[in-house]
């Protein structure tokens, strides 16, 4: 069996950080698999990307282990310098919607097998203005619920941390005014929230982003939420999200390639859990095919 090199980049701080009592079987399972291993811990936010800018081009294939903001980071280190390896994923996060819309297993020991394993899968990825996405890009209420909510709230909570934050966040809902262009079909609202989405699972919820999603398609699933005028208005939004109505007035919901956003003000985004910035004019587009994902 001919050695190949992997380099392996993981957040020590992800999730609970249970990665700590795997990383030996972990590194074994690629050792096995004919790896020759280069380990590192990320040192901090931005970390995983510089990594594989600096160092990428020199190994075979890289697998990264973290929550969908680590992820996040090495597919934007794979944008930034074209890098067409294959990428493994350990999932370690609170959420992993990403990982769980591709049925990555939430073991470690097994995901790692499916990371070191033959089987690439060419997933679209998005680009936002000048940053990169892996899954999402969303504004509006709850959105700032996975950056602001607490690590340790999440640890201890899990999704159950999200819906507590979200109860505080509907005693004063934000809304924006905003032109959408959504592959050239533009609409002018007021909008509470709205995302672009390629998962099946948006902060460990299924079934929110619509029917016969696909990962390589080339397109992006929408959804944009009217602000609601009263309380049957709000009504019909959680009904909508719940699965117990189909279709909603409340609701925009596309397949698109390419979207551009105009608000009034500046609306803070956030890219696949993490904070995005500030922006009143954004351009998202589908790059499609863009990474070699391993999976099962």
């Amino acid at each position: 069996m001919s050695t190949q090199n992997l380099l392996f980049i993981f957040n020590p701080k992800s999730g609970k950080g249970l990665i700590k009592n795997h990383l030996v079987d972990i590194v074994d399972v690629m050792v096995k698999a004919g790896f020759e291993v280069t380990v590192y811990p990320t040192q901090g936010h931005g970390d995983a990307t510089r990594k594989v800018i600096a160092d990428g081009a020199n190994y075979d294939r890289i697998v990264c282990s973290g929550g969908d903001g680590t992820l996040d980071e090495v597919v934007t280190g794979f944008r930034e310098t074209e890098l067409s390896l294959p990428l493994g994923y350990i999932p370690a996060g609170s959420t992993n919607d990403f990982a769980r819309s591709l049925n990555i297993s939430s073991d470690m020991v097994k995901a790692t097998k499916t990371a070191v394993g033959k089987h690439m899968f060419q997933c679209d990825v998005g680009k936002f203005n000048g940053d990169t996405f892996v899954y999402i890009a969303a504004f509006g209420i709850f959105t700032d619920l996975s950056y602001e909510t607490p690590q340790s709230l999440k640890n201890i909570l899990g999704h159950m941390a999200y819906v507590l934050s979200a109860a505080k966040s509907l005693l004063s809902i934000p809304n924006y005014q905003m032109v959408v262009d959504v592959d050239g079909k533009v609409i002018e609202d007021k909008f509470i929230y709205g995302m672009i989405t390629n998962s099946l699972s948006v902060a460990g919820f299924s079934g929110l982003t619509g029917q016969n999603v696909q990962f390589d398609d080339g397109e992006f699933e929408v959804t944009l939420i009217k602000t609601p005028k009263n309380v049957e208005d709000l009504n019909e939004i959680v009904l909508y999200f719940t699965n117990l109505t189909s279709t909603s007035s409340m609701i925009y919901t596309y397949k698109a390639k390419k979207v551009k956003i105009i608000s009034e003000k500046e609306v803070p985004w956030t890219l696949d859990g993490e904070f995005g910035g500030n922006h009143t004019v954004v351009a998202i587009e589908n790059c499609p095919k863009k990474i070699n994902l391993l999976i099962k």
